[in-house]
């Protein structure tokens, strides 16, 4: 039997205003699964997520899984669960589509059957950083440093899907403060967001503040952590999140799991974070975190602490 579990009124989720005038959920579904979870079953979580109140679903053409999530979103315009005005959906260039940045976007259109996108990101700022769809395990010798004569014409063709109508919004992934310095200085239209591994056991001040003084949006991945990262991204020094004395003694506080409080202070911090889960149960207690009691002030001048640096996406391919 299918679990029942409470819907969440979209109107009670905040949301971010970039600088585009646009307004973004501050929390979204990711849909990047584990090798276990089927494509199909991405898509049922998709469609089952927006039915409950999500509308901020963060997709990308590496995940494979774009024309399953493109099903499940025309089935859910087509009950009248939402209009495609409703709805924010973000996709992402991959690394080995550098020079091919239209008919990449035009591909991912075509698999989510929309007509646009309200954001388009450049995934990693490498070139061939990871061949096409290679296994996690293996490395790439095509791969290549960051080049900023060579993002920049990704960037210009990046720009121009924005004049095209193509999308609404583009922005990076992946990009540190130096790189973001280089790309300010040449861009016509600057990031409005940069998508980065964000939670409390790595949480990226530097980087943080510079997205938010310069009027980039920053988005979370990996919010609570990523207990299912490949096997290669582990180390015996990586922090566990939900296991931080910090974020568990808020929890006992408030009577929740250390996961939600980890989504609770992302986005009290004012960074979005994109949790993914399959288990109705959970995705549905991700959004309704931003519904309940929040973190004390005190509380989250103390989550400061639960800092480790501990990256966890170390992106070694």
């Amino acid at each position: 039997m299918k679990e029942q579990v409470k819907s969440i009124d979209p109107n009670l989720v905040p949301k971010r205003t970039l600088y585009s005038g646009d307004k973004i959920p501050a929390i979204g579904l990711g849909t990047f699964g584990s090798d276990s979870i089927t494509h199909e079953k991405v898509a049922a979580t998709v469609k089952d997520a927006i039915k409950g109140g999500y509308r901020h679903i963060d997709c990308a053409a590496v995940y494979l899984n774009e024309s399953h999530i493109g099903q499940a979103l025309k089935e859910v315009m087509d009950e009248g669960v939402v209009t495609r005005e409703d709805l924010w959906i973000t996709g992402k260039l991959w690394n080995d589509k550098h020079k091919e940045v239209e008919a990449s976007c035009l591909q991912t259109l075509k698999d989510l059957q929309l007509d646009y996108l309200d954001l388009y990101l450049v995934h990693w700022p490498f070139p061939n950083y990871h061949a096409p769809y290679c296994d996690v395990d293996s490395r790439n010798p095509d791969s290549t440093p960051f080049n900023i004569d060579a993002f920049m014409e990704t960037w210009k063709v990046m720009e121009s899907l924005l004049e095209k109508g193509l999308v609404k919004n583009i922005g990076t992934s992946n990009v540190t403060v130096p790189k973001m310095k280089l790309i300010l200085e040449r861009a016509t239209i600057k990031p409005a967001v940069n998508e980065m591994e964000l939670h409390p056991c790595f949480q990226q001040p530097e980087l943080f503040d510079f997205m938010v003084q310069n009027g980039i949006q920053p988005i979370g991945y990996s919010p609570i952590g990523s207990p299912n990262r490949p096997e290669r991204d582990k180390t015996e020094e990586d922090a566990i999140d939900t296991e931080d004395p910090i974020v568990q003694k808020i929890a006992k506080r408030l009577n929740i799991h250390p996961a939600t409080v980890c989504l609770k202070w992302a986005v009290q911090r004012g960074q979005i974070p994109i949790p993914f889960s399959v288990n109705p149960r959970n995705y549905m207690s991700n959004l309704e975190c931003v519904t309940t009691e929040p973190i004390s002030t005190e509380e989250m001048e103390e989550m400061k602490t639960a800092d480790k640096n501990s990256r966890l996406i170390k992106g070694q391919v």
